[in-house]
């Protein structure tokens, strides 16, 4: 697909042919963006799934094969943001799913799987022992910060610059308006003697810090251990609750950033793939905290949702954990994940052109820089066009993944469709060099 006349063209240029090419090859997404506007804002009930010109609409998912309403199959490199990692249709999952479905949904009481699942998550994570489910990671980060300021008894939230913790706690471009109302403290991420003088200064107000070990919507920027390290000296000399937000990084080791790291933090919350690719959130934690929970307590704290132990859900995660994603499984998946992302880089040093890869394992992002990247501060702007023209370019060549450069594994992906993948990425920067910035 690459010439030498597309490489002359200007960015302005080259997107307008490939916008005009995705128009061309699917007319039924865009009539479906057309009748869908009229009904939702912008054709859209999920932020992050949109982009220009419209997004292609997906009929069917199998392995990590996805279908368009125009019949172009991709290789999924994005698997749902981290929650697809099992694929479209892994059928250990599905059986589960379908045994449950069997015996009715939406019960109104326990069920058989619930305390399994949890069973498994308190086995698998060190800072777990006791946990509770809700419906998203969004949820699971409201609950824990909310948690740790009745228990703190305190106010105060650290947050790090261009942070995401779900719908209602976005902190990039400054933070949004439909953010909840908790106050909250701003950080930059991996920068150690700033952040000890924040929790220092602010100690006796703080509740709660919460981050990523990796941040994911940030960049797929990793954290430093001896980062992590301060703050759990910090916190714990300071009274404050530490709070891991697993939702996307669980999945890179056994036992998550926490276990790889050793840094074990008070709280940690779960969302994405745990259970199974069915709606999903948890928090747990030390008892200290978690038991405030307890109905049988005449303190104890309300913690509702009707759909907290829904059975299907909490099949599929007792299936995923117990007999797909199991420790061992794991660590070998994280290894493939470095393993292309190496890939992918040495393909940009090769051609000797400002791209990175960041991330751990299956978690990765491609910036359009060279220079270290510690937090979100040291990405540079990046053109939308680029970003734009990056992303329908991979699409065309048969590649799903966020337009932000966003990527993530799922398991039925296979050592082919990696080489793949470098191989249509190599195409595409060298196709991109001369926008790139200098």
């Amino acid at each position: 697909m690459l010439t030498s006349s597309l490489r002359n063209l200007g960015l302005d240029q080259a997107l307008d042919q490939a916008e005009r090419r995705y128009r061309g090859r699917n007319p039924k997404s865009a009539a479906r963006h057309e009748a869908a506007s009229r009904t939702m804002p912008g054709g859209n009930t999920r932020t992050v799934l949109h982009y220009t010109p419209f997004p292609v609409a997906i009929v069917k998912g199998e392995g990590a094969t996805l279908t368009d309403l125009d019949g172009h199959t991709y290789t999924d490199f994005l698997s749902e943001y981290t929650a697809g990692l099992y694929g479209h249709s892994n059928e250990i999952i599905a059986s589960a799913v379908r045994a449950a479905l069997a015996n009715g949904v939406v019960l109104g009481g326990p069920n058989q799987y619930e305390a399994e699942l949890a069973r498994l998550l308190c086995e698998r994570f060190p800072s777990c022992e006791k946990v509770r489910f809700c419906n998203s990671g969004t949820e699971a980060n409201v609950n824990a910060i909310g948690l740790a300021r009745a228990v703190t008894g305190r106010t105060d939230v650290m947050i790090f610059a261009n942070a995401y913790h779900g719908g209602v706690l976005t902190f990039s471009g400054g933070g949004s308006p439909m953010n909840v109302p908790f106050p909250f403290i701003t950080a930059t991420y991996n920068d150690i003697e700033g952040t000890r003088r924040l929790l220092q200064d602010n100690g006796e107000r703080l509740a709660a810090v919460i981050l990523e070990p990796m941040m994911g919507s940030g960049g797929a920027i990793a954290a430093k251990t001896e980062f992590l390290q301060m703050l759990r000296e910090e916190t714990e000399a300071l009274g404050i609750a530490l709070i891991f937000d697993e939702v996307m990084t669980s999945r890179l080791s056994a036992g998550g950033l926490q276990a790889k790291t050793g840094v074990i933090p008070d709280l940690t919350t779960f969302g994405k793939y745990v259970g199974g690719g069915l709606t999903f959130g948890a928090f747990g934690g030390r008892e200290r905290f978690m038991e405030r929970l307890n109905p049988f307590r005449s303190d104890g704290l309300t913690h509702s949702g009707t759909y907290n132990n829904n059975v299907l859900t909490m099949a599929a995660g007792v299936a995923g954990l117990s007999k797909v994603y199991t420790p061992e499984v794991a660590e070998a998946f994280t290894a493939r994940g470095e393993r292309l992302k190496s890939a992918l880089n040495q393909v940009a040093q090769r051609r000797g052109l400002p791209i990175q890869v960041t991330g751990v394992g299956t978690i990765m992002c491609v910036h359009f820089t060279d220079k270290e990247i510690r937090s979100p501060q040291d990405i540079p702007p990046v053109d939308p066009r680029l970003r734009a023209l990056f992303h329908l370019e991979m699409l065309e060549r048969g590649f799903y993944m966020a337009r932000r450069g966003f990527i993530s594994l799922s398991l039925p992906l296979t050592d082919a469709d990696y080489d793949r993948f470098a191989e249509a990425f190599d195409d595409v920067i060298t196709l991109v060099q001369p926008h790139l910035p200098a």
